[in-house]
């Protein structure tokens, strides 16, 4: 299943308060990366933070690995799952009348 994952700075959270876990953050991501969990990461444009495209079993299990990431653990961000899937419209291009 593929997943769209944005994080959510929790109440009160400052990158300053960010920064102590930021190199283990990023290992972090690398091992999710390299493990299949983590398929794209980007940084976001219109706030500090991250949006993953994940793939796992169910949205609870990406849920749990995304727990796992360093911030997450230190109480600074939460994350927003979001179970994606293809985009089936593109059928509509080729039905009679739309040429």
């Amino acid at each position: 299943m593929k997943l769209l994952c944005l994080d959510i700075p929790q109440p009160g959270a400052t990158l300053d308060q960010y920064q102590p876990h930021m190199l283990n953050e990023a290992r972090h991501a690398w091992q999710a990366h390299k493990s299949g969990i983590v398929r794209d990461i980007y940084f976001r444009q219109d706030r500090p933070g991250v949006a993953i495209i994940a793939e796992a079993d169910s949205v609870e299990a990406a849920q749990k690995a995304l727990a796992e990431f360093p911030l997450a653990k230190a109480g600074l961000i939460g994350w927003d799952v979001i179970p994606v899937g293809p985009f089936l419209n593109w059928e509509m291009l080729f039905a009679p009348g739309n040429g």
